[in-house]
């Protein structure tokens, strides 16, 4: 494969975005003192950048993250579906033998799939799940969020809805009023409509639950509703912490809207080749799409060719 370009991120110095070569992104590294160029996170968005279009580990990808994972890299799943929809790639990966974690809800739940134990763990505000699901019905979108058993919704015929249970393969039970339903500590609430309504959707509850929510779409009919200032890079900086390391020791990658604050936050953050444009902007640089191994080409690139 040929050399990606890679943008160098904005520093403290004002350094200016440039086209590097990956021999040059090295250097720049080793002269910020990045001597190991180690990275000991890596950080996997799932729909779009892990997975292909059927939703597929692909062989050559698997068999890069098995080989980082026996090199002792800690490979993170992160993603905001429910963990249970995390749950199968993880196994297929053999996380739970690796020591590898599962990042769910966007970061509103971290558990490790060698313990079983939760490392990290925020819940929705319960006193905000009435006015989020009546601002939905409002502006015609359709909220769920999730029991242990799957996805839980007021339209379950809904396509996005049916949509969201397809890609985590679990079911979908209807209730009547789901404000009233979940008597239960949840981790998120996810609206779901018309790819067409949504940037406007978006914005409008940016507006209405300012300083409340965190708030952003995940994918075209998606927007995910978390507590506030709950994202993957903020509990992903815990984990970092727990385990004694610091962003420059994380790699991620990811394709949506929701992954921009991992990229931004990582030491390399690698944008998908079918990544939306400002993610490709915000990261140091780019591999080809989930269609091409470009996950798998990116850690055999950046983790697998380094020295042990």
């Amino acid at each position: 494969m040929p050399e990606s370009p890679c943008q160098a991120k904005l520093s403290d110095r004002g350094l200016q975005l440039a086209q590097w070569s990956v021999l040059e992104y090295n250097r720049h590294k080793l002269d910020q003192g990045d001597g190991s160029m180690k990275y000991k996170v890596l950080a996997l968005d799932l729909d779009g950048t892990l997975t292909n279009s059927e939703k597929i580990i692909t062989p050559r990808t698997k068999a890069a993250l098995q080989e980082a994972a026996r090199r002792g890299v800690c490979i993170v799943l992160a993603s905001g579906r429910p963990t249970v929809g995390i749950q199968p790639l993880a196994r297929e990966l053999e996380l739970e033998k690796f020591g590898g974690c599962i990042l769910s809800y966007n970061g509103g739940k971290i558990i490790d799939c060698k313990t079983g134990k939760t490392l990290v763990q925020h819940a929705f505000p319960p006193d905000l799940i009435e006015p989020v699901c009546t601002f939905s019905r409002y502006w015609n979108v359709v909220p769920l969020t999730y029991d242990a058993g799957g996805v839980v919704t007021e339209h379950a015929d809904s396509p996005y809805v049916q949509e969201e249970a397809r890609i985590n393969k679990i079911p979908v039970r209807e209730v009547p009023d789901l404000p009233a339903e979940v008597r239960y500590p949840i981790h998120k609430l996810l609206l779901t409509g018309d790819p067409a309504d949504m940037p406007h959707v978006e914005e409008l509850m940016q507006q209405e639950f300012a300083g409340k929510l965190s708030i952003y779409r995940s994918q075209p009919f998606f927007i995910e509703t978390m507590p506030l200032n709950v994202e993957k890079a903020a509990s992903l900086d815990l984990l970092l912490r727990s385990k004694g390391l610091t962003a420059e020791n994380l790699m991620a990658c990811g394709d949506g809207w929701n992954d921009l604050p991992m990229i931004r936050f990582a030491g390399l953050g690698v944008a998908m080749g079918n990544a939306q444009a400002p993610v490709k902007a915000a990261a140091d640089c780019q591999t080809a799409d989930n269609d091409h191994d470009g996950v798998g080409l990116a850690v055999e690139q950046y983790i697998l060719s380094e020295e042990t």
